[in-house]
């Protein structure tokens, strides 16, 4: 009688772990199909900030190079036009960074630095842990402890 309770509670107990390993991978899954969500819309909505800097950035760029540009033909001063050199730049940043390459070459780097200078990477102290967590966290509470006596 013994001896099928303990294979039933046996074959009870596999089913339980098999359960909650299964419910923790399906919770793994959705946590990372959320947090990559999360990276997606932040990511668009930097692209898109950087489309509305190049409308307003644009229009700058345009009014200034028409009024450097009438300024130095007027006063017959070329050094008026000096600014649209680094203006030039700047616009050119934009427009790549808006419309251009600049996150696929962004993305190759940090792959190239991740597989070949991992060692960059390194944090201070090493990765966090547990116990250099909860050490913080004591040190903390036996401090507010003693500023409150």
């Amino acid at each position: 009688m013994g001896f099928l309770l303990s294979k039933s509670m046996d074959a009870n107990f596999k089913k339980q772990q098999e359960f909650m390993l299964h419910t923790s991978r399906l919770q793994m899954e959705r946590q990372l199909l959320m947090q990559n969500q999360m990276r997606e819309r932040q990511m668009a909505m930097q692209v898109a900030w950087s489309r509305e800097f190049l409308k307003y950035f644009g229009s700058f760029y345009a009014v200034t190079t028409v009024g450097l540009t009438l300024g130095a033909l007027k006063r017959r001063n070329p050094s008026l036009l000096a600014p649209i050199i680094p203006l030039s730049f700047i616009l050119a940043f934009q427009m790549d960074s808006a419309y251009g390459t600049l996150i696929h070459r962004m993305r190759g780097e940090a792959e190239s630095v991740m597989t070949s200078e991992h060692d960059r990477l390194d944090l201070p102290h090493g990765t966090p842990t547990f116990e250099s967590i909860e050490k913080a966290r004591r040190a903390r509470s036996s401090l507010a402890s003693f500023l409150e006596n």
